[in-house]
Parts: structure tokens; C-alpha cells; sequence
């Protein structure tokens, strides 16, 4: 009877660090994105808006 309990206790640890591993995970890729959309506010990469370079004739 103890050791079902402890077992299923080890699940329940296992399984919490599984989730928190995840919520990290989401927590970071939410800053990214942030992140990432800032950097395209300020610097679009879509809609490249360079002149083509002309050579100069001499």
C-alpha cells in the first residue's frame, strides 16, 4: 500500500517538472515573439525598401 502511494507521489513530481519545463518553454517563446515583432518594427524584412545599387560610369 506505501509503495503504490510513493510511486504515484514520483509521477506526480515527474509529471509537475515535465509542465514546468513547457511553461518555461512558452514563457520564453513569448518573449521571442515579442521580441521578434519589435525587430520587424524597426527593421521590416518583408518589404525590402533598398534602391538597386547603379554601378557609376566614369
Amino acid at each position: 500500500m506505501m509503495q503504490a502511494n510513493a510511486m504515484s507521489q514520483d509521477d506526480n513530481l515527474i509529471d509537475l517538472n515535465a509542465e514546468r519545463t513547457k511553461r518555461v518553454h512558452d514563457l520564453k517563446e513569448k518573449r521571442l515573439n515579442e521580441v521578434r515583432q519589435a525587430f520587424e518594427q524597426a527593421m521590416p524584412l518583408g518589404k525590402p525598401k533598398k534602391k538597386p545599387k547603379k554601378p557609376k560610369k566614369r
